[in-house]
C-alpha cells in the first residue's frame, strides 16, 4: 500500500491530474466562445448558419452528412481559437523570457573563418586558438 501512496504522491502525477483537469476546463470554455460567438458571426456573415437538415439515406439507413459538417466546421474553429488565442501568445512570451541563445561558432582570429566554439585549433588555417 505504501509503494501506491509514493506513486500517487509524485510531482509528476500530481501535475499531469491538474493538466487534465485545468484543460478539461479550458476545452469547455473554448468550446463555448466558438458555438456562442464565433458560430453566429460566421452564420451572420455566410448567411449559412447551419447544415444539420443536409443528410441522405441509403437503403433505410440515414446518413446526417450535415451534422458531420457542422462538426468538422466546429472543429477547425476551436483548433484556430486554440492556435491564435493561446499557442501564438504563449510562444511569444516564451521567447522573449528565454532571451538569445548562447553562441555555438567564433571566428578564427587568423583567418576569419567560422569554426565551433569549443574548438582548440581552426580546421581552415589550423592554427592554435587560445
Amino acid at each position: 500500500m505504501s509503494g501506491f501512496k509514493e506513486f500517487l504522491l509524485r510531482g509528476n502525477v500530481v501535475d499531469m491530474a491538474v493538466g487534465i483537469v485545468v484543460g478539461a476546463a479550458f476545452g469547455t470554455v473554448v468550446t463555448a466562445f466558438v458555438k456562442d460567438l464565433l458560430t453566429p458571426f460566421i452564420a451572420a456573415v455566410v448567411k449559412a448558419p447551419d447544415f444539420s437538415a443536409m443528410s441522405f439515406t441509403l437503403h433505410n439507413s440515414k446518413f446526417m452528412i450535415g451534422h458531420f459538417i457542422n462538426e468538422l466546421i466546429s472543429f477547425i474553429l476551436i483548433a484556430s481559437a486554440v492556435y491564435f488565442v493561446v499557442v501564438i501568445p504563449v510562444n511569444k512570451l516564451i521567447a522573449m523570457t528565454q532571451g538569445p541563445a548562447a553562441p555555438t561558432i567564433k571566428q578564427c582570429p587568423e583567418c576569419m573563418s567560422d569554426i565551433p566554439i569549443n574548438a582548440k585549433r581552426c580546421p581552415h588555417c589550423t592554427s592554435v586558438l587560445s
